[in-house]
Parts: C-alpha cells; structure tokens; sequence
C-alpha cells in the first residue's frame, strides 16, 4: 500500500486558492491569487525540491489538472521534468481528453478510485492543489499526511485546506521547520486523538 500526501502552500487563515499568479484560479470572484510569490526563496527552493525530488504519482482535481497542462509542459523551470514525468490521476467527470502526458482518468468513484490507487505497487501519490477534491480524500480518510507550507498572510476569502463542515481529526506534528522568510513548514499525520476537556 502506497501513501497519499497533500502538498500545500496555505495561508494562516487557511487559504489555499491560486497562490501561484493572479490568473491562476480567479473561481469564486477570488483576487488575491500570486500572494506566495513574494516569499520564495533560495530556501523554498530546497524545500520543494526535496519533495519532488524522489519518484511521485499526482492525484489532482480537475482545475488544477487544467492549470498544471497548460504551464508545465510548455515550462523550462527545473520543476517541470519530475511533474511532466510524474504519472497524472485526475479526478473529473467532465474532462474526456486528456492531453498532458502520463495522464489518466479516475474512471470510478473519487474515493473507491483513490482507494485502489493506494492499493497499488508504486511511489507515494502526491496532491497539489485541488482544494474540492481535498475535501473528498479528508471525508474519506484517505490522506495519510499533510505537508503544509504555511505563509504570513490572511486573505479572508479564498478556498481553504478544511473547509466548514470538515470531519473532526486530531493531527500528529512529525517535522516542522521556519524559513527566514516567514514561512512555516510542517508535516502532519492523522490519526491522532482529539484532547477534549475543559479548563472549568
């Protein structure tokens, strides 16, 4: 059984939405997209390669699917050979062609399909962006752990990492580290009790 991880860049009031560049995902009357392009750095450079750095499978909704193939085929950022190589699962009901390469379609259920995909002999199966389909593998138990870049801004509108209505989960923090940036990185795991109790 492979493991499912989120990746993300997220603010400190949760926001997930178009972090990359103002057209990235406008949906929702969203205008604040490209707010974690002012603190990359030489650092998150090294974080993020270390990340992309060994064998990966992406699991992405169709949005961020549509973003990614439009930009990164075309690309010659050193990010763009581990993505355009990566095998690509896209979770879509509306998508029939799909033209990135190494691309394939869910053709089940979201959760049944991400389930026999963990099933599978194979590398970890990463997650960028696709804030909806988050919500599905979340509901499902199906993320084994979320690797969060979490930057000093607050947006207060934008699509969220858990957004209302979540299931209740307790988190496990397994590394954490602070950039001279600002920026948080932090890996959890589920699994972990929630400590309910009461000062009174």
């Amino acid at each position: 059984m492979r493991e499912l991880i989120v990746n993300t860049f997220l603010t400190l009031d949760g926001v997930m939405q178009a972090p990359g560049g103002p057209e990235e995902d406008t949906s929702g009357g969203f205008e604040h997209g490209g707010w974690s392009f002012g603190y990359w750095d030489e650092a998150m450079e090294q974080s993020m390669g270390e990340t992309m750095g060994k064998p990966f499978d992406m699991v992405l909704g169709r949005k961020t699917y549509e973003i990614f193939a439009a930009f990164w085929p075309h690309s010659d950022d050193p990010g763009a050979e581990p993505l355009n190589n990566a095998t690509k699962h896209v979770a879509s009901t509306t998508l029939k062609d799909l033209e990135w390469q190494n691309s394939h379609l869910i053709e089940d259920d979201v959760a049944e399909g991400v389930r026999a995909l963990k099933a599978h002999d194979g590398p970890e199966l990463q997650v960028h962006g696709s804030a909806n389909l988050i919500q599905t593998l979340h509901r499902h138990g199906l993320v084994d752990e979320y690797r969060l870049y979490i930057f000093p801004v607050v947006l207060g509108t934008g699509k969220r990492l858990f957004e209302e209505g979540a299931v209740p989960a307790g988190l496990e923090l397994t590394h954490s580290a602070t950039n001279t940036n600002g920026v948080i990185s932090a890996t959890y795991r589920p699994g972990a009790k929630i400590k309910y109790g009461s000062f009174g």
